[in-house]
């Protein structure tokens, strides 16, 4: 009975890991996809930041842009969830910090240099979390694959061999007990004696 409860749970534990991975897979796939978009939209902010960042230092040198900055730092927000026991982040954003009174803008390519890379800030902040949840999601999935096939390579077979032998085993001692038992009520052959 202990053997059969084992093999039963056995079971039901590669049933379980296969419903996992019949749900994560396409999440992976989903989070994927994501993250290559995040990282798109993560170089064109770039690309759009160094080309502003370029025009500011033209026109301004870089005083201009050393007067322009805040050395304050921002915070990022992460917003997770939970997916099968797989937490992964699927929103982040940039808290940005109250701005002191606005200094005196050496040029007028400054502020769109500000705002491009605080959009390029925002997108890479958001690509991060997107692969973030990539690395989540694929190293339990792969985890996952790897029980069931443990379960399905080792412990099952295993379990399923040793619950044969068993009962090939009983039933041999069971059949030898019949033979015994037959025996044993025949009535003793005439003449010979007990």
């Amino acid at each position: 009975m202990w053997l059969r409860r084992r093999l039963a749970t056995a079971r039901r534990g590669r049933d379980q890991l296969d419903r996992k991975l019949r749900i994560l897979v396409p999440e992976l796939e989903r989070h994927r996809l994501l993250a290559e978009a995040r990282a798109d939209e993560w170089a064109a902010a770039c690309r759009v930041a160094e080309t502003w960042l370029l025009r500011a230092t033209l026109l301004g040198g870089e005083d201009a842009l050393s007067s322009a900055t805040t050395g304050t730092p921002v915070e990022v927000d992460v917003r997770w969830t939970v997916t099968m026991g797989v937490a992964y982040p699927v929103e982040a954003r940039v808290v940005t910090p109250a701005t002191p009174a606005a200094a005196p803008v050496a040029n007028a390519a400054v502020s769109p240099t500000a705002a491009a890379f605080d959009a390029a800030l925002v997108a890479g902040v958001r690509s991060a979390a997107a692969d973030e949840a990539v690395r989540r999601v694929e190293t339990e999935v792969a985890a996952t694959r790897r029980r069931m096939r443990a379960l399905d390579k080792r412990w099952l077979p295993w379990l399923e061999q040793s619950l044969t032998e068993l009962e090939l085993s009983l039933e041999q001692a069971e059949q030898e007990e019949g033979v015994r038992l037959r025996l044993a009520a025949r009535p003793p052959a005439r003449g010979v004696e007990p």
